[in-house]
């Protein structure tokens, strides 16, 4: 059942997400409101069709604010990563640089106001994605990074990537850890989907200007809040 389900999700899903690349895609040259309504629409889109093909509810513990902030989030499955635009009204999310290379997406990507990383070109990436991220955050946007720098099976616990420390201490921003346990309902090498409650679970907000060991243990702490034993 939870692979018919899934193989149908599938189908809906990628044949329904055409309109919404070639809308954003399209809006990239001619359109500023149409990429952003495209984009938005799309993660609707799935949002809808995760929870009527798939079962999935998603649930929010805490508070959201579409302040410029500096969001740390847990990554499971491609679900979270998708889904937000769905959560904020105008997230600039850290990705990785290979996303990029998608024809028509990578572009639209990067117009929308994507943040690329490139993780194997040291200094140099890391003052390209600071340079991109104050420039989202000059614009009132909330900064979204996956600090793990993967997606990760429930339970586990990698250490924080490098990149988080550095966009914490150059923008200057205070940091929301959101908790997420998607990887319940996706499990690692599985072809479906289980049907049920997607949780985020907001952290306490994070000051500026802490030794790069403490947020680093508070963050990490934080958004596995969420963690079962594996």
């Amino acid at each position: 059942m939870f692979l018919l389900r899934s193989l149908l999700f599938a189908v809906v899903f990628y044949i329904g997400s055409v309109p919404f690349v070639l809308g954003a895609l399209l809006g990239t040259y001619v359109s500023r409101p149409l990429l952003i309504a495209s984009v938005h629409g799309w993660s609707r889109f799935h949002h809808f069709s995760a929870r009527w093909l798939l079962g999935i509810r998603t649930k929010v513990d805490g508070q959201l604010s579409d302040q410029p902030v500096l969001y740390a989030i847990k990554h499971e499955s491609m679900f979270e990563t998708i889904d937000m635009p769905h959560l904020f009204r105008m997230p600039a999310v850290v990705t990785k640089r290979e996303l990029f290379d998608i024809p028509g997406w990578g572009t639209a990507a990067k117009a929308y106001g994507m943040i690329p990383v490139d993780r194997d070109a040291g200094a140099s990436a890391l003052r390209a994605m600071i340079l991109l991220a104050r420039k989202m955050q000059a614009d009132g946007r909330p900064i979204v990074i996956f600090p793990e720098g993967t997606r990760v099976p429930h339970g586990e616990r990698p250490p924080l990537q490098s990149g988080f420390a550095g966009l914490y201490k150059l923008l200057g921003l205070p940091v929301v850890p959101v908790a997420v346990n998607s990887g319940v309902l996706t499990p690692k090498g599985k072809p479906w989907w289980h049907s049920g409650t997607m949780t985020y679970k907001v952290g306490e907000t994070i000051p500026p200007g802490l030794p790069r060991d403490e947020v680093e243990a508070r963050v990490h702490a934080a958004i596995n809040a969420l963690n079962d034993p594996a």
